[in-house]
């Protein structure tokens, strides 16, 4: 069963908070939580990430997590 997006967005908070302000993580790792298959949830998690109040980077600098191109760490975001 797929996840709906509440789902996918209550994991990357979860994991964000445990992570706390200092430290990110890949959203594969959100994904790999949520499903068997997860390759095809990426863009569905990356896209939840974006509504909510965390920080997209890639190599340290902030990015869109709609627009980013390859890899991408998230974290907390000021807001959070």
């Amino acid at each position: 069963m797929t996840p709906d997006d509440e789902e996918i967005a209550a994991c990357l908070m979860a994991l964000a908070r445990a992570r706390g302000a200092d430290k990110s993580f890949c959203p594969s790792e959100v994904a790999r939580r949520l499903a068997s298959d997860w390759r095809p949830l990426m863009p569905r998690v990356r896209a939840v990430a974006a509504t909510l109040p965390l920080l997209a980077t890639q190599k340290g600098r902030p990015v869109d997590p709609h627009t980013a191109h390859g890899p991408i760490r998230l974290r907390l975001g000021p807001d959070a």
